[in-house]
């Protein structure tokens, strides 16, 4: 079986196990999702949408978050981790679209990556969800299981996604890569995983995995 194969028949279990994919991260526009998304580094999805509404109650646009004291952002954002560098990145993102993008979050990869706190993958998430954009977010979760369905090499990141979207067709990335979460979080977690119970990995695992 090739890639492109495994690939066709990967995604046809996925869409079978998870034809909604619900964005995990609760937001209601570009602005609260691209926060929500910085939030999300090394914390899971669920104890951001505990903090969010705290902060979001305060400021829930760039002018108001850029009034608010980085130290205020801190306190509330403090159970994600990583908050001394989490809010400095936030104010000065806020800060950033106030004065350079009238509010608003921009639309491509170039100028989101610009901003504090946002790489490539922050931006792959805001491109897809928000805006709507092909985009293949690949994060640690993606990338581990992208290398044990035997779909990539797993070096790196970078080198997943750009793996992923050759075997993918474009109008899929967007809901795959959420499609592949939701699968890894309820089937093929990180720990305590059963290959020959999984119903991806049980058919399509790379060897390494049973031995």
């Amino acid at each position: 079986m090739s890639k492109k194969e495994k690939a066709k028949a990967i995604a046809a279990i996925l869409d079978e196990l998870f034809p909604e994919t619900p964005i995990p991260l609760e937001h209601q526009d570009p602005y609260t999702l691209l926060v929500a998304v910085v939030l999300s580094a090394q914390c899971t999805d669920e104890r951001v949408n505990q903090v969010t509404p705290a902060l979001f109650a305060l400021a829930d646009n760039p002018r108001d978050m850029a009034k608010l004291d980085v130290e205020e952002i801190r306190e509330i954002i403090r159970p994600c981790g990583l908050s001394p560098s989490k809010s400095k990145a936030i104010s000065g993102l806020s800060q950033i679209l106030v004065e350079q993008y009238n509010s608003r979050v921009p639309a491509t990869f170039e100028d989101l990556e610009k901003l504090p706190g946002v790489g490539h993958k922050t931006a792959s998430v805001v491109m897809s969800q928000a805006f709507g954009y092909p985009a293949f977010p690949v994060d640690t979760h993606i990338h581990r299981l992208a290398w044990r369905w035997g779909l990539s090499s797993g070096k790196n990141v970078e080198q997943t996604e750009k793996d992923l979207k050759a075997l993918f067709p474009e109008d899929t990335w967007n809901k795959l890569h959420l499609q592949i979460i939701y699968f890894g979080r309820k089937y093929c977690p990180a720990r305590g995983h059963d290959p020959k119970a999984c119903p991806i990995c049980s058919k399509y695992g790379i060897k390494e995995l049973f031995d």
